[in-house]
């Protein structure tokens, strides 16, 4: 879990600290202070690309009476979001680092697939050998099966990562902004255009005190639509240097919290790797 208030030491004399701002099952969105932007990026790219889960990779198909193609069945089910947390894959390798020939219980899971219409077949009905690893969702519909209509079929599931496709990247958004700052000057006139044309409400004016407030800053999309209708020039859009809102946001399978962990752990043993090499080589 990742705490509400977390400080992370980049260097001596240096601080990173991380706040916390919502966090649910899928998403999490925290701010960073006193980071450089090519590490939040590093961290952006590495949740989206590098840190495994587990899909469904093969597709064996017995019977399939549906209208549906076996190719487009089997697409399907490759993007059907599977449990792939800490606990559920914990004993479960990526198929490079299996000794393996082709396939085991070390490397695979297996899915069976068996029903008969007339009626929708869900995700649900993907029966897993591994009672840990199975469909996020119960209700993701796979086909539509008719009168007497049969489908029956054998999927193996395996570890990957985004680089390779994109059903195993567990991130459906990641992202970050630079933390925005507004300035608004003594110039203001008190027109409200600005307020009337911020799209996101993040501008509001304080009938009590005549002025324009800014009441919701970290909505700012910077699209610096209040300063184009402000004919005074009173209003400016800019951002903190080094300082970020960031959003991880995921399909179920993987905690977002965990997403950002096992990045930090793959972008650090890349570190080690490189001061290694240097040490070695140079």
């Amino acid at each position: 879990m990742v705490p509400d208030d977390l400080e992370v030491k980049e260097e001596e004399g240096s601080n990173m600290e991380i706040d916390v701002k919502s966090k649910n099952d899928n998403e999490i969105i925290f701010i960073i202070r006193d980071a450089d932007f090519t590490f939040v990026n590093a961290i952006r790219r590495i949740c989206m690309m590098e840190v495994p889960k587990v899909a469904i990779e093969d597709v064996h198909i017995v019977k399939n009476d549906s209208a549906m193609f076996d190719e487009v069945l089997a697409h399907r089910l490759g993007l059907v979001p599977l449990v792939s947390d800490a606990e559920a894959t914990e004993s479960l390798l990526l198929p490079e680092d299996c000794d393996c020939d082709d396939t085991c219980p070390r490397c695979t899971v297996s899915l069976v697939l068996k029903k008969k219409g007339p009626g929708v077949v869900y995700s649900k009905d993907l029966v897993s050998e591994d009672s840990k690893i199975k469909p996020v969702y119960d209700t993701i519909p796979l086909l539509k099966l008719k009168e007497d209509q049969e489908v029956e079929l054998e999927a193996t599931a395996q570890l990957g990562i985004g680089l390779d496709h994109a059903k195993w990247e567990p991130t459906t958004a990641c992202a970050y902004k630079y933390y925005p700052e507004i300035t608004i000057a003594e110039t203001c006139d008190e027109c409200q255009n600005c307020v009337e044309a911020c799209p996101r409400g993040v501008l509001e004016f304080d009938q009590k005190t005549k002025e324009v407030k800014v009441v919701d800053v970290e909505n700012c999309s910077m699209c610096k639509s209040c300063v184009r209708v402000c004919e005074t020039k009173a209003i400016d859009i800019g951002y903190q240097e080094g300082n970020f809102i960031f959003l991880v946001e995921t399909d179920g399978s993987v905690p977002p919290e965990e997403v950002l962990i096992k990045a930090c752990d793959v972008l650090s043993k890349k570190a080690d790797s490189v001061i290694t090499f240097c040490e070695g080589g140079i």
